[in-house]
């Protein structure tokens, strides 16, 4: 995927896919779990970007009817997997609009659109973070739910679930994610919010973390500007 190397060590690989975001994998004795992340291009660059990768020898996933892309309301996407069988994704959407952030890399790439956590209880879990970090509702289900903040979409579907297409069990992955946000206030208000519920945190260099069920959770203030979401014509991105 050509993606820019920031760190290599021995054991550990650090990517930098686009300006905002960073991508690290490390080298564990764990079973694998298949993670889950989706990759936000411009529609205009989209077949350019699948012709790409297929040149690169990628293989596209299909769906049950052959397909490898998929057509729906508001947009394109393919899928596909790397070497330890993470389910990637390339995805737009017709209602982002061009222009307000440039497209990164061979690939495009305008953001990290999203990320997979596999839960227990769909409804604990979506029900949590709404709670401490304000987020939006989209497709809600007992078995599947997308948590929606600013450019990040929190993928939670239920343990019982499969990821499609691949038909593989959706385990969560050992993984540490890093939010970032536009204020220090919006740090405060977590940290009460965690107080209040009783869930540990620690704060270090501004950074606040803490976790929950298996997933290792920080926040980050970054000088991401907080009115690109609106600009990008994001929904709930107010």
């Amino acid at each position: 995927m050509r993606f820019p190397i920031l760190l290599e060590t021995k054991d550990e690989i650090c990517f930098q896919p686009t300006e905002n975001f960073k991508l690290s994998f490390k080298e564990a004795m764990d079973p694998i779990a298949p993670a889950h992340f989706a990759f936000e291009v411009p529609v205009s660059e989209f077949e350019n970007v699948v012709n790409l990768l297929k040149s690169k020898g990628i293989t596209l996933l299909k769906w049950s009817n052959g397909r490898h892309i998929d057509d729906f309301e508001t947009g394109k996407n393919v899928y596909f997997r790397d070497g330890d069988g993470n389910l990637l994704e390339i995805i737009t959407h017709h209602y982002v609009r061009e222009g307000i952030l440039t497209p990164a890399g061979d690939l495009k790439l305008l953001y990290l659109r999203e990320i997979g956590f596999p839960a227990d209880s769909v409804k604990e879990f979506r029900e949590f973070f709404v709670d401490i970090f304000e987020l939006k509702l989209d497709k809600v289900r007992d078995d599947f739910t997308f948590a929606i903040g600013g450019t990040s979409h929190m993928v939670i579907p239920s343990k019982t679930r499969k990821w499609i297409p691949i038909e593989m069990v959706a385990l969560p992955p050992t993984m540490n994610v890093i939010f970032g946000v536009s204020s220090t206030d919006f740090v405060s208000k977590v940290s009460k919010k965690l107080t209040d519920k009783g869930v540990p945190f620690c704060m270090r260099d501004g950074h606040l973390n803490f976790n929950f069920k298996e997933y290792n959770i920080t926040l980050k203030v970054t000088n991401f500007h907080p009115e690109i979401p609106a600009l990008l014509n994001l929904p709930y991105s107010t």
